[in-house]
């Protein structure tokens, strides 16, 4: 248990960062835009290698990471992350010329 001058920094609804007594129960990549479990097993090995680290947020809970605008991740949380991926917008072929051009 933290004690009580311990602080995290979580990221809030709104993508910024705060002081909290409380860890995070997610983690995530605030370039990848995702969030996942604590223990997935592609974060530790991207941390392993060296990676990842600099670019770590932490999320107090799910529907916070998901307001400041991550989706989970594909590994750790396969579930949610088809639920995510079914909601997305269909992708046209001509607009995924477009966006490999830009």
């Amino acid at each position: 248990m933290p004690t009580s001058n311990e602080r995290f920094t979580l990221t809030g609804a709104d993508g910024k960062p705060y002081a909290s007594p409380l860890p995070g129960i997610f983690g995530g990549h605030r370039g990848g835009k995702r969030y996942g479990r604590l223990d997935c097993r592609a974060a530790r090995r991207a941390i392993a290698r060296g990676g990842y680290v600099k670019h770590r947020v932490f999320s107090a809970d799910e529907a916070t990471a998901i307001a400041a605008g991550y989706r989970p991740c594909a590994v750790c949380m396969p579930q949610a992350y088809t639920t995510w991926k079914k909601s997305q917008p269909a992708k046209t072929a001509s607009g995924a010329r477009k966006a490999a051009r830009s």
